[in-house]
């Protein structure tokens, strides 16, 4: 099945889920590294695992994927480069309704995934529904130049100058963010100048 024109973005939370990583090399290994990020119980399943896997905290199945394998399982990932393993894998998760992406192989996904950049809570992700990775792979590496650590710096102090307003019983909703959110901000967290950003950040809240 092709992959759709229009994809549904989400965000899943697999804290303590399991998923499962059909493929055992270095495309796996990265595949299982952002789902251990996510918090996930991986399992890897193949009949050759390289030594990066095997230091990873995962569960190894040494063998070829069976069906049956995805019994219990949030979604998979297959990265074995073999079309005829990524088509029985996506038929079993169709089946058993869990969601497959195959890496490198568009019509055996039920799902993509995106180019991703993080800085602290802040994660853009850029994505071409599967059309071409070389192209989200340089879009992300323009937002990444953009996009230095003070971001993740302000989205912290945002978080709790929302908590603060929350705990003295104001909305959220009646103040005007704008001198907060604008480059010369991002810029003055980056100079070190934090106590003045910090002091534009309080007049917002001050002038609602």
């Amino acid at each position: 099945m092709p992959v759709a024109e229009v994809l549904y973005p989400v965000n899943l939370v697999l804290e303590g889920r399991r998923c499962v990583v059909v493929g055992g090399g270095a495309v796996a290994a990265r595949k299982v590294d952002g789902l251990l990020a996510a918090g996930a119980d991986v399992v890897v399943i193949a009949p050759e695992i390289n030594d990066q896997i095997r230091s990873r905290d995962v569960a190894i199945i040494e063998r070829a994927y069976r069906t049956g394998d995805l019994e219990g399982t949030w979604l998979a990932i297959v990265a074995t480069g073999d079309a005829e393993v990524n088509r029985t894998v996506y038929a079993d998760g169709d089946e058993a309704r869990v969601w497959i992406n195959a890496a490198d192989d568009p019509a055996a996904c039920a799902f993509t995934l995106p180019a991703v950049v993080r800085r602290g809570p802040v994660m853009v992700a850029v994505s071409t529904a599967g059309h071409s990775p070389a192209l989200a792979a340089w879009l992300r590496g323009q937002v990444a130049a953009q996009m230095g650590p003070e971001v993740g710096i302000l989205a912290e102090w945002l978080s709790e100058a929302r908590d603060e307003l929350k705990a003295s019983g104001r909305s959220t909703e009646d103040v005007d963010w704008r001198p907060a959110l604008d480059w010369d901000m991002l810029s003055l967290i980056r100079s070190g100048h934090t106590a003045k950003a910090r002091e534009r950040l309080q007049a917002c809240l001050s002038s609602s």
